[in-house]
């Protein structure tokens, strides 16, 4: 019987690559034999990750630093991947920030630079990307959304990025119809809050325990190796009839 969550020896971009839920999810694509390329800023921290995945899983893993802010940057970065490896399989839009002030305190120039991290930065990746994935006529993309992608918060204080993770939203099923011809599928996940570099000022702090008490039935953050699944799934052809979703993986956050 085939195993349609077979996903060894295909190529995977990963932006937001260096820490984080770029890095859980570069971990379970190595853990089944895919191999990566790592986007993000701090060359640093990516080397040190790149060298950490391939030691640990014996895959090939490449890195390019980059800003998805700078769509040449992008672009480059997508040609470096091409030139090494000849396609690229899957994409994961990781690459984000967060950001919490209510809509009167935050500044213009804050509001503009979330967006374009969050927003525009997937768009970046996805059209560098997906123009190869159009002419090779497959591929898997995977944004990272977010239970904001659907709901706000009591109080608020989350509008530019309920913002951004909605546009993200709407990005995803809109170049989901878009490629269908092309034998690409577009979804993506929406995390309720994971432990990570992002969240950890927030969900450490004593005020976040009756958040989440109050809105997530099981009563807990999502632990390390929980978006596992899905992002096998989503990468792989067990899901090649799925397309344009927003797949919450949110405790049951976005039930109630």
């Amino acid at each position: 019987m085939k195993n349609y969550f077979d996903i060894k020896d295909r190529i995977a971009v990963i932006t937001g690559g260096s820490s984080g839920l770029g890095v859980q999810i570069a971990k379970a694509f190595a853990s089944q034999g895919v191999k990566l390329a790592l986007f993000a800023r701090r060359e640093d921290k990516l080397k040190a990750v790149a060298e950490e995945i391939a030691d640990e899983f014996g895959v090939e893993v490449m890195y390019a630093v980059t800003d998805v802010t700078d769509y040449e940057n992008v672009e480059e970065s997508v040609q470096k991947v091409i030139d090494k490896f000849g396609r690229i399989d899957i994409l994961v839009n990781s690459a984000g920030v967060g950001h919490m002030k209510p809509a009167l305190e935050q500044t213009i120039e804050e509001w503009d630079k979330h967006l374009k991290i969050d927003l525009s930065g997937v768009y970046y990746a996805s059209r560098a990307v997906g123009k190869f994935m159009v002419e090779q006529k497959y591929g898997k993309i995977i944004n990272l959304g977010s239970i904001h992608s659907r709901v706000s918060i009591a109080g608020g204080g989350v509008s530019v990025y309920t913002s951004s993770k909605g546009g993200v939203k709407n990005l995803t099923q809109d170049l989901a119809v878009e490629w269908a011809p092309y034998n690409i599928t577009v979804n993506a996940i929406g995390p309720a809050y994971f432990a990570s570099e992002m969240t950890a000022e927030v969900i450490d702090s004593p005020e976040f325990a009756p958040v989440i008490q109050a809105y997530c039935p099981m009563g807990r953050v999502g632990a390390p190796g929980e978006l596992d699944g899905i992002a096998i799934y989503l990468a792989s052809d067990a899901s090649i009839f799925c397309t344009g979703q927003l797949i919450c993986i949110d405790g049951g956050w976005t039930s109630i």
